[in-house]
């Protein structure tokens, strides 16, 4: 595996996976390869680059537990998939949209621009309350539209029960949203368990792939209650034909898709997709969570650190969030960056993200940098 990750390389950890997640070596390959095929023989090949893209949408299925290729649209990044569904239901005035409080920008500001329509965004706060599902439930009425959630909470990894949630949802008829961009290459995923109606996530970060490229999942059942924002001649079947005289929207996810494709994006994501599924997210996740578990009894047993992720078993992700009692977080930061060590200031605190091809090398390494910090 070690080959797979020259950044292993590196004598400092890259603990900054929730951020931007570094390439494998078949991930840039793969786009170096793209990159010299179009360089000698341009889209010569076209026909191969749409075997490709189907066969991303396909094992984007298999890792979202997506009953097909034909639910998978591929954006340009999780901020479009939220839009497209804020823009494209046809809201009343009067109705509301639950969220958590201290969501990242793009799963909050789409909401809150609602207002204009006469939507309510209503902001729960999960880490105040005993029991963060419950509260989102307790926030919905008859008149709620949809829940929308972050999986993993980006500042410090705060983890979800999305069967609980959708469940709820299903039951009471409310449409569910999931960005999973701190989830999906981290943790499993099943969207139909879930009951989600609706996923985005971007490739750049858990999903080791590149940036400008991101999975939105919609339920077929729920594609034509989406009003369509963008047209254009990559949104329909057969869309190679352009000796037609009709051109109507795919039936399939590909309607999200108006314009030309991100086809080197698409070459890398596959191959990042590719290692994903053939190592196993199980084992994937194994791997994250017993790198969180090293980290936090790491953490708890040095003097003045106090670890503000929620530390229940089932509240653990991939991130790890801490402050001192005597070091400001920024202070701490800047001495590890000095060092070397990619990690983050988020919501006050150091957020450290290392993913599954790290181990016990890596956390002996951050651990001796930071006793040279505390």
């Amino acid at each position: 595996m070690n080959s797979q990750f020259p950044i292993l390389d590196s004598p400092a950890p890259y603990f900054n996976h929730a951020a931007v997640g570094p390439w494998p070596r078949a991930t840039a390959e793969a786009a170096s390869a793209f990159a010299d095929e179009n360089m000698h023989h341009g889209s010569a090949n076209y026909m191969d680059w749409l075997k490709r893209e189907e066969r991303l949408r396909r094992n984007l299925a298999r890792l979202t537990g997506a009953s097909s290729g034909d639910d998978i649209a591929l954006l340009k990044n999780t901020t479009e998939g939220i839009c497209l569904v804020a823009a494209g239901l046809d809201w009343q005035a009067g109705q509301n949209v639950v969220l958590p409080a201290d969501e990242f920008p793009s799963n909050r500001l789409p909401w809150l621009a609602l207002a204009g329509r006469g939507v309510k965004a209503r902001e729960v706060d999960i880490r105040a309350a005993g029991d963060a599902e419950q509260a989102l439930l307790d926030a919905m009425d008859h008149d709620t539209r949809l829940l929308t959630v972050s999986s993993v909470q980006w500042t410090d990894g705060f983890r979800l029960d999305l069967e609980r949630l959708g469940r709820a949802c299903h039951e009471r008829g409310v449409l569910f949203f999931v960005d999973a961009i701190q989830q999906l290459g981290a943790l499993p995923l099943d969207v139909e368990a879930a009951h989600i109606d609706f996923l985005a996530a971007d490739a750049h970060k858990w999903l080791l792939g590149p940036e400008g490229i991101a999975v939105f999942y919609c339920r077929e059942e729920r594609r034509p209650q989406l009003r369509l924002q963008q047209h254009g001649w990559h949104m329909v079947d057969r869309f190679w034909d352009f000796d037609r005289d009709q051109w109507e929207p795919s039936s399939t996810a590909l309607r999200f898709e108006a314009g030309t494709p991100n086809s080197i994006g698409q070459a890398a994501l596959d191959a990042s997709v590719s290692l994903f599924l053939q190592t196993g997210m199980d084992a994937v996740s194994a791997r994250v969570l017993d790198n969180t578990s090293q980290l936090i009894d790491g953490l708890q047993a040095m003097t003045g650190i106090h670890v503000t992720s929620h530390t229940e078993d089932e509240r653990r992700s991939g991130i790890v969030a801490f402050t001192h009692d005597r070091f400001d977080p920024n202070e701490i930061y800047r001495g590890l960056q000095r060092q070397g060590v990619s990690c983050a200031i988020r919501g006050g605190a150091v957020r450290l993200s290392p993913h599954y091809y790290q181990g016990e090398r890596d956390l002996e390494a951050f651990f001796r940098l930071l006793h040279h910090i505390v």
